[in-house]
């Protein structure tokens, strides 16, 4: 399959829709990254595709990267420093198991959706939006091999 064939057009923008949502009211950057493979541990790639997006460049590092392996079917999460010393060590874990209960029924959108705007809650509690504020990095998403 190729990877951008994983979402069907309206799901994109489904997904797209819920990031510009999520950083309605915030400072906040959220990114969802998709890829075929994974061969190692979810979370070490995610770590590697969110410096290669400059994810932590953002000026209160409070980006947020959601990341899927399409064939390999796995997936992580992972949020810069800023936002990680204010939420709870759970968190990201929470709304993996949720996201991973609608990927189990094929709801890859809605799953992926949910989790987004779940994180934007946080954003908007932890780093509200400024009026000096700017979007500091794409909405869209973004694809690899």
């Amino acid at each position: 399959m190729k990877v951008k064939d994983f979402l069907s057009e309206s799901d994109q923008q489904q997904i797209i829709d819920a990031i510009k949502s999520a950083e309605l009211n915030t400072s906040g950057e959220v990114r969802l990254h998709i890829e075929n493979w994974c061969k190692n541990d979810a979370l070490d790639k995610a770590v590697k595709v969110f410096y290669k997006l400059e994810m932590e460049k953002t000026e209160l590092r409070n980006g947020v990267l959601f990341f899927v392996a399409v064939s390999d079917q796995k997936f992580a999460i992972i949020g810069d420093k800023g936002i990680n010393q204010k939420v709870p060590d759970t968190f990201w874990d929470e709304i993996k198991s949720d996201m991973a209960v609608a990927f189990q029924k094929g709801q890859y959108a809605n799953g992926l959706s949910a989790g987004i705007l779940k994180a934007g809650e946080q954003l908007k509690a932890h780093f509200p939006y400024q009026s000096d504020d700017i979007n500091e990095l794409p909405d869209e998403i973004s694809y690899g091999e």
